[in-house]
């Protein structure tokens, strides 16, 4: 099957079950993450950004959970900025990044600017368009990962998401489909990842970046702008990973967070989790030293004393050393007062984070890591190299996918905004219109 006919063709309805339960999964985590982010600082500054510098036009679409209306354009801005500023949000391993916290929010700006020029969009289609958007993201990462020799952040492939979940709302032609794709890569955002590793900022994982750029490019080549072909879609040397597509599906590949920081610190945070719970002698006060070891990029994150909400996210140490000293990992140790805590502070500064070339040759298709604790009376504990909560081969259960859903979204939004919004998400491909969920989303508190 072509692109063009996968991207117009395609009916909820007939992907795998697992898969439409996946993506029911996906979306009401990426809700939970934006509820989670709604009052942080990133979030707020980007809303009013929007506000100011993209005013609504002919095409008008709500920011998330606010209510004021701009243009698309900053709608996606806005949203995937806020997705990205609390790094909870789904995964995947071989685009080594994430597609949701840009295709989610730029489809919704689109389905909610075409509803208020009159149109009507099911749940089926909003389903529909969704699946596609996050499947041809992560081929899409694929393909870029593969061929590209420097690793970019999730931007600069999740906009070729957009334009192909976009192509289906816009009805585009396949020429004009073609020159979107090329737009899209054309001035997407190959942001150097490991850059934001060293130095991390507000800028993320480029989400904000990727979702104005496959806006863009829908509405550019709708104006009849052209495109260069997108390599990582029509080169001969990607075909591999849209050969299949329709029949097998990567959002079944993603992986879940239990925990707001980079993925690359899970598995050290799994491995100490698992020894704290078998050891009950690991306690704030005994802890005398604490050795990771871990996959190279993992390493890079180091992060022992943060300064900022962002690379207290962007970190291994910090968090590492959240969860012992409170036994806990909340959005609450890595924002606010929390990255300045004294209790928190002096444990990670008695973390050692080193490479273990044998865990590097293994990523990107597995991240591991291997913790070791020594205690101040000499006993010493070491996990086995461990996988991160959450991975497709160690997921997060229904109940505790929910768990987390509720523990963010209810704190921002209360239970019953929040218990509305799990029941329209459930089961959102039977609902004839989309406007219940849009409304509940984008509706001020």
């Amino acid at each position: 099957m072509s692109l063009y006919s996968f991207v117009q063709q395609f009916k909820f309805a007939e992907a795998p079950i697992e898969t439409r339960k996946r993506l029911e999964i996906c979306l009401l985590d990426i809700i939970g993450v934006a509820a989670g982010a709604r009052e942080n600082q990133t979030s707020k500054m980007l809303k009013d950004f929007a506000v100011e510098h993209f005013p609504a036009t002919s095409l008008a679409s709500r920011l998330w959970f606010d209510g004021r209306a701009v243009h698309p354009h900053g709608a996606g801005y806005a949203g995937g900025f806020s997705i990205d500023s609390l790094d909870a949000h789904e995964g995947h391993f071989t685009s080594k990044g994430h597609a949701g916290a840009t295709v989610v929010p730029a489809i919704i700006a689109l389905v909610d600017a075409f509803r208020a020029q009159g149109k009507t969009i099911s749940g089926e289609e909003l389903s529909s368009v969704l699946a596609i958007g996050y499947e041809t993201a992560l081929r899409a990462g694929q393909s870029l990962m593969a061929t590209a020799p420097e690793y970019h952040a999730s931007g600069a492939f999740s906009g070729i998401g957009v334009v192909c979940a976009g192509a289906r709302l816009l009805g585009l032609d396949e020429d004009t489909f073609h020159h979107a794709l090329g737009i899209a890569e054309y001035f997407g955002p190959r942001c150097p990842m490991m850059r934001l590793i060293d130095h991390p900022s507000m800028l993320r994982d480029a989400h904000g970046a990727g979702a104005y750029a496959g806006i863009s490019a829908l509405l550019m080549a709708r104006a009849g702008v052209t495109g260069a072909p997108a390599a990582t879609v029509a080169s001969g040397n990607v075909a591999r990973f849209w050969e299949d597509i329709g029949q097998r599906w990567e959002i079944d590949r993603q992986y879940f967070k239990p925990w707001p920081v980079c993925r690359w610190a899970q598995p050290a945070l799994t491995a100490m989790t698992a020894l704290m719970g078998a050891h009950p002698d690991i306690i704030p006060e005994a802890v005398e030293a604490v050795e990771v070891e871990t996959f190279h990029e993992s390493m890079r994150l180091q992060g022992h004393r943060p300064q900022s909400a962002d690379e207290a996210q962007y970190a291994l140490a910090f968090p590492l050393a959240a969860l012992i000293a409170r036994g806990r990992l909340s959005a609450g140790e890595v924002t606010g007062a929390s990255i300045h805590a004294p209790d928190i502070l002096s444990i990670s500064d008695r973390i050692v984070i080193g490479e273990a070339t044998d865990l590097s040759a293994r990523f990107p298709e597995e991240i591991l890591s291997r913790v070791t604790v020594r205690l101040k009376d000499g006993t010493c504990f070491t996990s086995p190299t461990t996988a991160a909560k959450g991975d497709p081969e160690n997921p997060l259960s229904a109940e505790e996918l929910l768990e987390k859903y509720r523990a963010y979204s209810q704190y921002s939004l209360g239970m019953t905004r929040s218990r509305a919004l799990e029941a329209c998400v459930s089961g959102l491909a039977g609902r004839a219109d989309c406007a219940a969920l849009l409304d509940l989303l984008l509706s001020p508190l």
